[in-house]
């Protein structure tokens, strides 16, 4: 089996170090230590998108993502989205969307060349609090999850403060969607808590088939809410 070829790396905001990989034609960002995303296992990044859209049920206006990765949700999200709609992506590491500028800037089909998605440098719980009622839909792909983070500063988004923040963030009818590496019953009931209508999906991780699954949460704010 071929070596990991390091391309880059950088730092996080908390000091953790990010690497860009290569081995063959996979590329691979790992954070902390942990591998965070792969180029061959974009299927449940891309469902994050599909899912919330279609929860949705009306055309969507704007956006956000958290987290832009290799792409791969945002480009989603802009497939499923009119041309008159908005998708800001929000990046905590200037590297990461130089990274998508350069090296990776295929993989998703540079989404950040499309004149709908707008980045945003910075904690995607910024525009959150900003945004009371801006937002269709929020789409967090931040970290592993909410039992498995990679940079402790994520875990207020996982909190009953960030989704009350996430749910004032979006119009009635809006929906939030959290990617997650692993199933966590307990974020399902903060969903909940928070006055989300929340359900868990396993979905696959892998265009290889490799039978691993990751989950995404849909939790909805009630129309007349």
């Amino acid at each position: 089996m071929r070596p990991w070829e390091t391309l880059a790396t950088a730092l996080a905001p908390d000091g953790s170090t990010i690497e860009l990989r290569r081995r063959g034609h996979e590329l691979l960002i790992r954070a902390g230590g942990y591998d965070l995303m792969s180029s061959e296992d974009d299927r449940s990044s891309r469902a994050l998108a599909r899912l919330a859209l279609a929860a949705l049920g009306r055309p969507a206006q704007r956006v956000l993502v958290g987290g832009l990765g290799m792409g791969f949700t945002l480009r989603a999200a802009l497939d499923g989205v009119g041309p008159d709609a908005r998708v800001e992506v929000a990046e905590l590491v200037p590297a990461v969307a130089e990274w998508n500028r350069g090296p990776l800037r295929e993989v998703a089909g540079a989404p950040l060349l499309d004149p709908r998605a707008e980045l945003y440098a910075g904690d995607v719980a910024e525009p959150m609090r900003a945004g009371a009622g801006r937002y269709d839909a929020i789409l967090l792909d931040v970290d592993n999850g909410p039992d498995a983070l990679a940079h402790e500063g994520n875990e207020g988004l996982y909190r009953a403060e960030g989704l009350l923040e996430a749910y004032r963030a979006l119009r009635p009818g809006g929906v939030l969607a959290v990617w997650s590496f692993s199933d966590d019953r307990t974020f399902t009931r903060r969903c909940s808590a928070a006055g989300f209508d929340a359900r868990v999906e396993a979905v696959p991780a892998s265009r290889k088939g490799r039978g691993r699954h990751h989950y995404v949460w849909v939790a909805q704010r009630p129309s007349g809410r």
